[in-house]
């Protein structure tokens, strides 16, 4: 199996259901994500967010499209002030429980998956982003978090950048 990271493309939030959501797109086609599919997807996601329980009602999804016909939307909802809720929905995959091979036609998965390799990048500079402008200043700033992107570029690489280090082959970094 030859593997390759992907493009990631960090769109503006939107409003749904009362709640700001943080949009990052994972594609290996420079083009993007067809915009049928980023219509449907979008569609679905109310029935991905959870109630709100006095958490600021912020959001952020991953909507990828494979290279073949699947395309999937992760949401992971803030809750209980420092955790995230996850649901997702996926089109065009039929082994998920997609009911046919339509990249259009998504469904909510009750698989447990968080995400695949390509899905994960934004997760912990989220993480960090909500500590940086929620939890971690006297006054949370909800409008600096939804400012607060991953950068575009590809899904991977960035620990490397960021450190300096690169692995070693043996499990150890140096």
């Amino acid at each position: 199996m030859t593997f390759a990271e992907k493009l990631l493309r960090v769109h503006p939030p939107i409003e749904v259901g009362g709640r700001r959501i943080k949009r990052y797109h994972v594609t290996a086609d420079p083009a993007g994500i067809e915009p049928e599919v980023e219509e449907a997807a979008y569609a679905i996601l109310p029935k991905l967010l959870p109630e709100p329980d006095g958490t600021p009602p912020a959001a952020f999804v991953v909507l990828h499209r494979g290279t073949d016909d699947g395309a999937y939307l992760n949401a992971y909802s803030w809750a209980w002030d420092n955790a995230l809720r996850f649901r997702a929905a996926a089109a065009g995959q039929p082994v998920l429980g997609c009911p046919d091979g339509d990249s259009t036609h998504f469904t909510v998965l009750e698989e447990n998956f968080i995400g695949c390799v390509w899905e994960l990048p934004p997760i912990i500079h989220e993480r960090d982003a909500w500590v940086r402008h929620m939890l971690a200043p006297d006054r949370p700033d909800l409008n600096a978090y939804l400012a607060d992107s991953l950068p575009e570029g590809t899904t991977g690489g960035r620990w490397q950048a960021q450190s300096g280090r690169c692995p070693s082959g043996d499990g150890s970094l140096t």
